[in-house]
């Protein structure tokens, strides 16, 4: 080869080279103009309702007292989030909520005064005015100068008048004054509780060195047992949910495993002559783990009904297929001589498989079934969703109510709290079963 044409092929490379890398960043731009348009971002971005998404960011770490008024019973109701079990008796009301007489009297704050005078509502807006509601008729609005502004929202039938303080609507046959305040409220103890309303120090008092609040009952254990059994929280439903989504991950890993394991050694090549015998069994294989294990959960939920055990089934199904490539693989790549040395010793086929190749791919087990059972803690609590069972469908229904969404952040850290326990837990058992120390 002349040293020419060398210089050619060179030059002809780099050139092939440079247009390539021009090509490449053409092609990215292509597939994300198509993207845009394959998913419809602008019509997304014109459909976005950032204002309720402030507000379900707002609720996740606030909480709603619901100040009602039954226009047609004449009746008035306090709660909290708008719960019937968390109904304020009339004798316990909120101190900015005067409800003597004929007259309700709810200080927003801030100025801010809400007056309920039967069906006549009168709210009072620092630098705007009072806003007039009667609902004896539909809805008659009556606000300063005759201009509605943005923050009241009329129709013939309702009203919503939102502020910075809370929100008021009123129809014919309700009238409701919405007041937030931050925290979850009533996480501790419900309304029914002997230590409802107490302060934490006030708590900690009665605990440490109060009377008995119930006779031959501990404080502390009292405490305890209300909290556990909190009506609006329900921790110990929570719990029992929380353990429902393990012990899915658990049986559905480990029954994956035992399943896989006695299958991967008809799948391993230097195992299994029977060409045939291999061929169906990876088949099967492959079959079981190409199907989602959501799509396993809604076959299986609809045979056995929902539950936690449907859930589990459905991470078996789908794990023991990628178990039994991975433990098959796994087996291939032995080491012989400590099975023919084994073999020397007179062992039959079952014992030379015991201790002659299990210690071999142990660790190997050991790790992905680790490591399958933190992704599968995640994934119960999706399938338990659907299955009904465990923390998903806690979750669910608390995102479906639209109401509770301190709920679901409180769900939501809980997942993520049990993703790293779990977590640490594997590593943890890593580093004694697979390394020793």
């Amino acid at each position: 080869m002349t040293a020419d044409t060398l210089h050619d092929r060179t030059i002809r490379l780099m050139d092939r080279k440079r247009r390539l890398a021009l090509a490449v960043p053409a092609l990215i731009l292509a597939y994300l103009v198509y993207a845009a348009m394959a998913f419809d971002l602008a019509g997304l971005a014109q459909r976005a309702r950032l204002d309720n998404a402030a507000v379900l960011m707002a609720d996740m770490v606030t909480h709603k007292v619901h100040v009602t008024r039954d226009n047609r019973r004449e009746t008035l109701s306090v709660s909290v989030e708008g719960s019937n079990r968390a109904t304020y008796p009339a004798d316990r009301l909120p101190d900015w909520i005067d409800a003597g007489g004929a007259i309700t009297r709810i200080d927003l704050g801030a100025g801010h005064v809400v007056t309920y005078d039967g069906p006549r509502v009168v709210y009072d807006i620092p630098d705007y005015g009072p806003v007039t509601l009667d609902t004896t008729d539909g809805v008659a609005l009556d606000v300063p100068g005759g201009t509605l502004p943005d923050f009241i929202n009329a129709s013939p039938a309702r009203v919503t008048i939102t502020t910075d303080q809370g929100r008021v609507t009123a129809t014919r046959s309700r009238t409701e004054t919405l007041r937030y305040f931050w925290g979850w409220e009533m996480f501790f103890f419900d309304l029914s509780s002997p230590f409802s309303g107490q302060s934490a120090g006030a708590v900690l008092g009665t605990i440490l060195g109060g009377e008995r609040l119930v006779e031959g009952r501990s404080n502390l254990s009292l405490a305890l047992s209300e909290f556990w059994t909190n009506d609006i929280w329900q921790h110990g439903a929570v719990a029992w949910a929380i353990f429902e989504t393990v012990l899915m991950a658990f049986l559905g890993t480990f029954g994956a495993a035992f399943v896989a394991l006695p299958l991967a050694f008809l799948a391993a090549q230097n195992f299994t002559p029977s060409r045939w015998l291999r061929f169906g069994i990876r088949r099967v294989f492959d079959f079981v783990r190409g199907v989602d294990a959501l799509i396993f959960t809604i076959i299986l939920s609809r045979a056995f009904g929902p539950g936690p055990l449907t859930g589990a089934l459905a991470i078996l199904l789908t794990d023991t297929g990628s178990f039994g490539k991975l433990f098959s693989e796994a087996l291939e790549n032995v080491d012989d001589k400590p099975v023919e040395g084994i073999r020397s010793t007179g062992a039959n086929a079952l014992q030379r498989y015991r201790f002659g190749v299990i210690p071999q791919i142990l660790p190997v087990l050991l790790s992905q079934m680790l490591y399958f059972l933190e992704s599968n803690t995640r994934s119960a609590t999706i399938i338990g969703a659907i299955t009904g069972g465990g923390i998903g469908l806690l979750l669910t229904q608390a995102i479906q109510t639209t109401q509770d969404w301190e709920k679901v952040t409180y769900y939501i850290l809980l997942v993520i709290a049990m993703v790293i326990a779990m977590d640490s837990l594997s590593g943890w058992l890593r580093r004694k079963l697979i390394r020793g120390g």
